[in-house]
């Protein structure tokens, strides 16, 4: 018997093992499965070019359970002495680095680490025995234990058969790990896919009503996964299988891309594009990463681009390099590659489903917008790539590319300096007024109801000559797009002044909300009263939603514009009744303003070029009495043209109908609309 300490720099690693090394402690099971395939496929590398003589027989690594251990067992190539003390015994050592020099053109299957990998083990036992023999001629078989400390014991033993069995005795604390259930759902979750045969006890059936084990063995995994297969090989039906074996709760996916590249690295895979039922149930982290089909991580930031981490599916790489643990990926010029590749890959596929069969392509744009607006918003490169198929989607469902759109909309939505205005709704219902009336001008208008859209707008104004997007409902229709300046007829002074004082004292309050009045001559057949919104403002309340540093925007109240129309018969009939109801009234208060004024002006005239304690004090006692005075004028005037407004049902009528097209009449309000509506029709 030989005994020894193993060979680290540390006083004791096994501390470190357990609590910094590996980020999972169920991670043990796959590095001990994992290895046991590699010593697997060793071996038949061995057989195939001819240094390893011997019937391969059943190459089948078993897992099984028993009262307090989990035994791993393979019968692949086996250790010697000699071989346990090079690479378990010294933990800076990897066998598998030894061997693949070695079988550097054959070995392609093989993953590393097979040192490291083992001492995972200690994350949840507190003994671990390895009874091994080598499949090398005459080779005594040996028996290494080692109780959790630095010491270890190496002996000779009996063993029927080539390979390595691995005995875990489960720690107290990790008791968990002896269930049948757990230990099934761990081998399912790392091993599902392992190129060698897996084995979890025997395959169990039902007989008098209860379950009972069957002779045959329970093999876990698929060792050909369809990545592994050639896309020539395989139907519609095979990939929309493997999308449900790996996503039981999810729709068919719209469509899928294989991965099959050798040079200059390797990478295998299927991407699918899942259905998006809504924008928020947008799921990342569902593409799962494999090393020569063992499984790594979901977590596939940096191997693939930002946008399509929203894909599912696998990839596969022996080349994508991993930590002692496989879980993190470390930076490597290789990952850039891969990225960029598979970037090239999806947007080569998309382009060719949008020119081959664009029918069917704009029928599952709304499901693909999404993926290609994340991508035109976050990866330069794809931009450009994806500006010939990204569509645009008008408010009667008609698809356009970029090209067509513009080519459409050029000769009728050119503004007077040359800009090419971009229409659009977001909500075809609420804004449909606004739609109707930009329809009736002969202007088509985009539907953008995407949760990504403002940002897309944004980027595209940026990306577009001489473009500029405007909601629909931003201004009234004539001012949409300004083809010549124009000197509207405005209305006097007085009596903008007057109609703004009446609307405003009837609007009802809403919380974080303000309104600008203007009266505007938009001819006899528009609506009386009209609710817009600045393009700014709105949308960068709306960028503040969706982008970080841009909460300001979001505490700010919304903007409205309440556009009084001049021209409309319903508008002038109150202007004539404030003039005959006020007129009396108003006159003296106005007098009485205009003589306050004149005689504020006329010493602020005088008060020019002086310092402050060059005036005298009377003179700036009488400012501040006649800016008081001048206040208590014009309060006094609103008042009369707010008791004109509370008289007249129209005013209060036609700002509630404004405010029921917008959707912002609720409550209170909404209720005495109704009522004043059945009164007026009485």
């Amino acid at each position: 018997m030989q005994k020894g300490n193993i060979g680290v720099t540390t006083e004791n690693i096994f501390p470190v093992i357990k609590k910094f090394l590996y980020s999972d402690h169920e991670i043990f099971l796959r590095e001990l499965v994992s290895n046991a395939v590699d010593a697997t496929q060793k071996l038949k590398t061995l057989s195939s070019i001819g240094e390893y003589k011997g019937e391969l027989g059943d190459l089948t690594v078993h897992v099984s359970l028993g009262k307090d251990t989990i035994t791993v067992s393979d019968r692949g190539i086996g250790l010697t002495a000699e071989e346990i003390d090079k690479y378990i015994n010294q933990i800076a050592f990897s066998g598998a680095n030894d061997f693949l020099e070695k079988y550097k053109n054959d070995a392609n299957a093989i993953i590393g680490h097979f040192g490291l990998g083992f001492y995972s083990a200690f994350m949840v036992a507190k003994k671990v025995e390895i009874i091994t023999q080598s499949c090398k001629e005459g080779a005594q078989a040996v028996k290494w234990t080692c109780d959790g400390s630095p010491e270890f014991t190496i002996e000779d033993t009996d063993k029927a058969d080539r390979g390595t069995d691995i005995v875990l005795y489960i720690d107290d604390d990790c008791k968990e790990f002896l269930e049948e259930s757990r230990l099934s759902s761990l081998l399912k979750k790392y091993c599902s896919f392992l190129p060698i045969p897996v084995a979890f006890g025997k395959k169990k059936e039902w007989k008098d009503g209860k379950q009972v084990e069957t002779a045959e063995d329970n093999v876990i995994n698929d060792t050909t996964p369809l990545w592994t297969q050639k896309p020539s090989e395989l139907k519609d039906e095979d990939y929309q299988k493997f999308y449900r074996d790996l996503y039981p709760m999810s729709d068919e996916p719209l469509f899928w891309i294989h991965l099959n590249v050798d040079y200059p690295f390797h990478l295998t895979g299927v991407l699918y594009f899942p259905k998006v039922k809504s924008n928020i149930e947008l799921n990342k982290n569902k593409i799962q990463l494999y090393c020569n089909q063992v499984y790594v991580t979901d977590s596939v930031e940096g191997i693939v681009p930002d946008f399509l981490t929203l894909l599912h599916g696998v990839l596969d790489s022996p080349d994508i390099p991993l930590n002692v643990s496989r879980s993190y990926l470390q930076s490597d010029s290789n990952v850039k590659k891969i990225s960029t590749y598979i970037t090239k890959k999806v947007s080569d596929r998309l382009q060719s489903i949008f020119k081959n069969d664009r029918k069917q392509f704009e029928e599952k744009w709304n499901d693909l917008k999404i993926f290609i607006n994340y991508g035109m918003l976050t990866q330069e490169d794809f931009y450009d790539r994806a500006k010939d198929f990204a569509l645009f989607t008008d408010t009667d469902a008609k698809c356009y590319t970029f090209d067509e759109y513009k080519t459409l909309i050029k000769d009728n939505q050119t503004d007077k300096d040359g800009n090419l205005i971009y229409l659009y709704a977001n909500n075809k219902d609420e804004q449909y007024s606004y739609i109707e009336a930009a329809n009736a001008k002969g202007y088509n208008v985009l539907l953008m109801n995407g949760q990504l859209d403002i940002a897309v707008v944004s980027m595209l104004e940026q990306k577009l000559e001489k473009a500029r997007f405007t909601r629909v409902d931003s201004d009234v229709v004539d001012n949409l797009i300004v083809k010549e300046d124009k000197k509207a007829e405005a209305l006097e002074a007085d009596k903008q002044e007057a109609l703004s004082a009446v609307f405003k004292s009837q609007l009802p309050t809403i919380e974080k909300t303000e309104f600008n009045i203007s009266a505007q001559a938009l001819g006899e057949g528009v609506a009386p009263v009209m609710i817009t919104q600045s393009e700014y403002m709105r949308r960068m309340k709306e960028m503040a939603n969706i982008q970080a540093g841009m909460s300001f925007y979001g505490e700010m109240p919304d903007m409205f514009n309440l556009v009084l129309n001049s021209d409309n018969a319903l508008i002038k009939g109150v202007l004539e009744g404030e003039s005959k109801e006020c007129a009396a009234s108003i006159e003296p208060v106005r007098q009485e303003m205009n003589d306050v004024d004149a005689r504020r002006k006329e010493l602020r005239k005088k008060q020019e070029g002086k310092k402050d304690e060059e005036i005298s004090t009377a003179e700036k006692d009488e400012v501040n009495e006649l800016d008081k005075k001048w206040d208590d004028l014009r309060a006094r005037k609103e008042s009369i043209w707010a008791g004109y407004a509370a008289g007249n049902k129209v005013v209060r009528q036609l700002i509630d109908l404004a405010l029921l097209q917008n959707g912002m009449l609720k409550g209170a309000a909404l209720n005495d609309f109704v009522k004043r509506s059945l009164e007026l029709i009485k």
